[in-house]
């Protein structure tokens, strides 16, 4: 079977991407602490890495990460309050082309074909999980390994995202479901960190939304 790394957010997406490639590849997870303001999350992801029977899963520390965005956005800096709904102060700049790139350098050393991040097409608004962005950063990646592939020594590595294949946040929620059930529910999409999901930031309003869409009934703990 193929090797596939995944990217471990501990959230709703991560858990269902997780359900949509187990069938195809085997999986190896990687969680970022990134300085993140939702620290539950990385609790979170090692349920998510087990409920996937992961051959592997690496938590990467780059904490440091927290002093660089500075009070850029509403994810690492707890200056500002979170919003209900989307504004650019969420995006957390090029996350995700850090949190690819490092996925990929581990796949490239395991021989895995693809690397994968829960992006989906509900996330049009965030510039780092469209379609347009995987494709760069798999070509400039793949080039940046250009001789290893071409020597056999290294598999070309495809950056995929259900956003890639028009899958949507309750098309992956139906997936998710239909293979772990409630499990699904363990996982963690707030943007606080408050003992249950706050249920008022943006993040919150889509995890309900997803769920009223798949028509499953929500059995998340929110505060609000």
């Amino acid at each position: 079977m193929k090797k596939a790394v995944v990217i471990c957010s501990g959230g709703l997406d991560s858990l269902c991407l997780g359900a949509h490639l187990s069938k195809q590849y085997e999986l190896y997870g990687i969680t970022f602490s990134y300085g993140q303001r939702a620290s539950k999350e990385l609790e979170a992801a090692r349920k998510v890495g087990k409920a996937l029977h992961l051959k592997e899963h690496k938590i990467i520390p780059l904490d440091f990460m927290k002093a660089l965005y500075g009070t850029s956005n509403v994810l690492t800096s707890t200056k500002k309050s979170l919003p209900s709904k989307f504004e650019y102060s969420i995006v957390v700049p090029i996350r995700n082309a850090i949190f690819v790139t490092i996925a990929t350098a581990w796949a490239f050393s395991l021989k895995a074909s693809l690397v994968a991040y829960g992006a989906h097409t509900d996330d049009i608004k965030y510039p780092d999980c469209r379609p347009a962005f995987s494709k760069k950063i798999e070509a400039a990646l793949n080039q940046g390994e250009i001789d290893g592939i071409r020597l056999g020594i290294r598999n070309r590595i495809k950056v995929w995202s259900p956003y890639s294949a028009g899958i949507s946040k309750s098309t992956l929620v139906k997936t998710g479901y239909e293979k772990f059930g409630e499990e699904i529910f363990q996982t963690w999409s707030c943007y606080a960190n408050s003992k249950y999901h706050c249920g008022e930031c943006e993040s919150c309003n889509n995890r309900k939304a997803a769920f009223i869409q798949a028509k499953i009934k929500d059995k998340t703990k929110y505060l609000a």
